[in-house]
C-alpha cells in the first residue's frame, strides 16, 4: 500500500508519472452500443474504468486503488492512442508490483484506443470512471458518465470555454439528482493544513480579507516535435498544452490551482469584473501552439476587494507558486507547497506532516459513494475554472470581461468534429483587435 502512495507526493506528480504524459487523450464522439460485462464477482467490489491514461490518469488510477484495499479494481482504460493504455498500465505493475497486479484486471478486451474509447469505458460496466484527458474533452466524457449513471472522479479544469462550463453545470446537476459522486481535481481543498489554514480564515483570524495576491511562475512544459506520419490533428494533440483549444492556455490549464484557492478564500463568489494582460515574449516554434507564456489579471470583487494573480511559463527566470492574503488584522501566506502562515493577533503555523492531498481526494470519492452520501464539488469547481477561462478572455480581448458576459459567451473552442487529417490552428490572440463573443 505504501509504493501506491508514493505515487501522489509531490516529488511524482500526476503530470510526470509517464515522460511524454502529453499525448494522453481521448476524442468525444458517439460510440457504438455497450459491450459490458462484469469483472468482478463480488458485488462490495468497486469497478473503475480510467479515461487518459497519461502520468494524470495513471496517478488517479493508483490512488483510486490505493482508496481502499482490495476492493477497488481497475477493469478498463481508454485512450486515443493504443501504446499509451499499454504503457499506463505497465507503469502501474512495474512500480507497484504485485500488489496492484492482482486489482489491475484490464484485459485486451477492455483496451480501449481510439476515438470512441471514453465511450467504451463507460459502457464497459464500471462503477467508476476517471477522467484525465485534456480538458478540451472534459465536458463530453463528463456528461456521457454522468448520463451512464456512474461515479467521477474529474481533473481539472474541467473546461476551455464558457459553452464547456454550462454543459459541466448542467451535469453537475444531473449528478445531483442521480446521487453520484463527483469529485475533482484541486487537489489544494484536499490538504488538511490548507483547510485548517482557510477555515481561521473564514472564521477571521485576519479580519475580513482586503486582497489576494497569487503567483504560478513556472518554466515551459515539454514539447514533441513533428513526425512525418502524425497528421495536423495528431501533431496538435501530443503538444496538446500548447494549443489554446486543447488546453484553455496554461492560465485555464496549470496556474488555475491558485485561481481555485483564490476562490476558495472568498467563499467561491463570483467577482464583478476581471481586466487582465498577457502575451507571447519567449514561445517560438511550431510545437509551442498558439498559447501565451505570460499572464497578469485583476479581479474586482467590490467593496474594495481585490485578488490579483500573475502566471507565466518561460524558461531561465525566477520561478514562483505563492499566495499573499492581506486582511485587517493581519496577513497570511502560502509559500510554495507548504509553508503556510498566519500572522498578527491570531498568528498561527501548522503542525505535523499534514496529509496526502492527491490520495485524500480519491480517499473522500470512494468513502462517500460506501456511505450512500456522494461528494458533488461540481458547482465551486465550475466557478474556478470560468475564473480562469475569464482573465483568459480579458488578456485576449484587452476588454474588462464582468462575471454575467464571461458565464453567457458563445465562444466554443476548437472545431465542430474531429477526424484524422488537417485541422486549422487559430493566430495567437492580440489584445485589441481579438474579438470578444
Amino acid at each position: 500500500m505504501e509504493q501506491l502512495r508514493k505515487l501522489a507526493r509531490p516529488g511524482i506528480s500526476r503530470r510526470r508519472f509517464l515522460e511524454g504524459s502529453a499525448a494522453a487523450l481521448v476524442v468525444p464522439l458517439i460510440a457504438p452500443a455497450a459491450r459490458a460485462r462484469p469483472r468482478a464477482a463480488d458485488p462490495d467490489v468497486l469497478k473503475v474504468g480510467l479515461i487518459g491514461c497519461g502520468g494524470r490518469g495513471t496517478g488517479a488510477a493508483a490512488q483510486a486503488l490505493s482508496a481502499e484495499a482490495g476492493t477497488v479494481i481497475l477493469t478498463a482504460a481508454g485512450d486515443l492512442f493504443r501504446e499509451r493504455v499499454d504503457a499506463s498500465l505497465a507503469n502501474l505493475a512495474a512500480h507497484f508490483g504485485p500488489e496492484v497486479a492482482e486489482r489491475v484486471q484490464v484485459d485486451e478486451e477492455h483496451r480501449f484506443a481510439g476515438f470512441d474509447a471514453y465511450q467504451q469505458v463507460i459502457d464497459s460496466g464500471v462503477d467508476v470512471v476517471l477522467l484525465a484527458t485534456p480538458p478540451w474533452f472534459r465536458p463530453a466524457h463528463l456528461s456521457a458518465a454522468v448520463a451512464a449513471g456512474k461515479h467521477v472522479f474529474c481533473e481539472k479544469p474541467m473546461a476551455v470555454d464558457a459553452p464547456g462550463v454550462r454543459a459541466v453545470l448542467a451535469a453537475v446537476a444531473e449528478a445531483e439528482r442521480k446521487r453520484l459522486a463527483l469529485v475533482s481535481g484541486f487537489c489544494w481543498r484536499y490538504s488538511a493544513r490548507h483547510r485548517e489554514f482557510y477555515a481561521r480564515l473564514r472564521d477571521g483570524a485576519i479580519g475580513a480579507v482586503r486582497a489576494v495576491y497569487s503567483t504560478y511562475n513556472t518554466s515551459p512544459l515539454g514539447t514533441h516535435t513533428r513526425r512525418p506520419e502524425w497528421s495536423e490533428i495528431e501533431f496538435q494533440l501530443r503538444n496538446w498544452q500548447h494549443m489554446i483549444w486543447l488546453s484553455g492556455d496554461h492560465l485555464v490549464e496549470q496556474a488555475v490551482h491558485s485561481i481555485d484557492k483564490q476562490s476558495w478564500l472568498l467563499g467561491d463568489r463570483p467577482p464583478l469584473t476581471v481586466t487582465a494582460v498577457g502575451g507571447r515574449q519567449a514561445r517560438s516554434g511550431e510545437e509551442s501552439g498558439n498559447v501565451y507564456d505570460h499572464f497578469s489579471a485583476t479581479f474586482d470583487y467590490g467593496d474594495g476587494v481585490k485578488a490579483f494573480h500573475m502566471c507565466r511559463q518561460i524558461a531561465n527566470c525566477s520561478n514562483d507558486n505563492s499566495d499573499y492574503i492581506l486582511g485587517e488584522k493581519g496577513n497570511a501566506t502560502i509559500l510554495g507547497w507548504s509553508n503556510l502562515a498566519i500572522t498578527g493577533p491570531n498568528a498561527w503555523v501548522p503542525e505535523g506532516e499534514g496529509n496526502d492531498m492527491y490520495q485524500q481526494e480519491h480517499d473522500e470519492l470512494f468513502a462517500s459513494i460506501r456511505a450512500g452520501t456522494p461528494r458533488n464539488d461540481g458547482s465551486w469547481m465550475a466557478t474556478s475554472v470560468l475564473l480562469a477561462i475569464m482573465a483568459r478572455m480579458a488578456a485576449y480581448t484587452g476588454q474588462t470581461i464582468t462575471w454575467e458576459q464571461a458565464l453567457n459567451s458563445q465562444q466554443k473552442l476548437g472545431p465542430e468534429t474531429l477526424a484524422w487529417g488537417d485541422v486549422p490552428l487559430d493566430p495567437v490572440p492580440v489584445p485589441g483587435q481579438t474579438r470578444f463573443f
